[in-house]
């Protein structure tokens, strides 16, 4: 089923087709506040079922189903500012975040650390603009459109966290 049948199905009160729906994106949500975040992933975690709960209650407000993407992950957006607003934080990483599959296996633990501290670093605004344009290949379109920020400004949020981040980490920008 497309997007747009889920979202149908799920308007209609279809648990099952909401279910699917969160199947399909929770990845995407999921790793964008793990890199928003600076909690960890149980606080990312925390979120992204903050995230669906919302999206459950609020299915009614999404405009095109073809948006759907973009809807959840301004979502996380908002609810991560919310969590970053709010101050809380976790004082201590797991280890085990370290271990993950998604993670590279070329990149070290001691890099992934590095990394993880210069993002967090960043402004929340900044941090959400290279997660999605640099971690996650978004185009910088869908990264305004999630985010509700101008095109502009996702362009100079991800230059300039990009510039951040190599000079943090003693990169090179011959990119």
């Amino acid at each position: 089923m497309t997007d747009a049948e889920l979202v149908r199905a799920a308007r209609e009160g279809s648990d099952a087709a909401f279910s699917r729906i969160v199947e399909r994106h929770q990845s995407a949500v999921r790793s964008f506040l793990r890199r928003m975040l600076t909690g960890g992933w149980a606080e990312a975690d925390d979120v992204a079922q903050e995230v669906f709960l919302a999206a459950w209650r609020e299915l009614g407000r999404l405009r095109s189903a073809d948006d759907l993407r973009a809807w959840l992950l301004g979502m996380a957006w908002r609810k991560a500012q919310d969590r970053i607003r709010g101050g809380i934080r976790r004082a201590a990483r797991d280890g085990a975040w370290v271990q993950e599959a998604d993670a590279p296996a070329r990149v070290s633990a001691e890099d992934r650390i590095a990394l993880e501290r210069a993002m967090a670093d960043l402004t929340p605004p900044v941090r959400a603009c290279v997660a999605l344009c640099v971690a996650d290949g978004w185009s910088h379109a869908e990264a305004a459109k999630a985010l509700n920020l101008p095109l502009g400004t996702v362009k100079s949020h991800v230059v300039r966290g990009r510039a951040r981040l190599l000079a943090t980490l003693g990169g090179s920008d011959d990119a």
